[in-house]
């Protein structure tokens, strides 16, 4: 059975990259390196600030566009694990 991880990564211009892979520490070191060319490959240095697993490729590709779809007030409060936070503004997006 294989894992797969969403992570986001902090970019050198101090934006937000998300993303899905089922290495986690190739890809890591894929984006640091500059080996895959776009976003990230203008922005390095890069750093890994949040990644969690799946078992499901569906789920993690479907929670990896969910989270690219965030504000960055949003994908801040996950990353620190402020999970009222993330409610709050999960709240106030839908009642709007």
């Amino acid at each position: 059975m294989k894992d797969y991880f969403v992570y986001i990564l902090k970019c050198s211009d101090e934006s937000y990259y998300t993303g899905v892979t089922n290495n986690l520490e190739r890809r890591i070191n894929e984006h640091k390196s500059g080996f895959i060319k776009g976003y990230t490959s203008n922005r390095i240095p890069v750093t890994l600030v949040f990644s969690t697993r799946f078992a499901d490729i569906n789920e993690a590709i479907r929670f990896e566009k969910q989270i690219k779809g965030w504000s960055r007030k949003k994908k801040e409060a996950l990353i620190n694990s402020d999970f009222e936070l993330l409610k709050k503004l999960s709240k106030t997006k839908t009642q709007k």
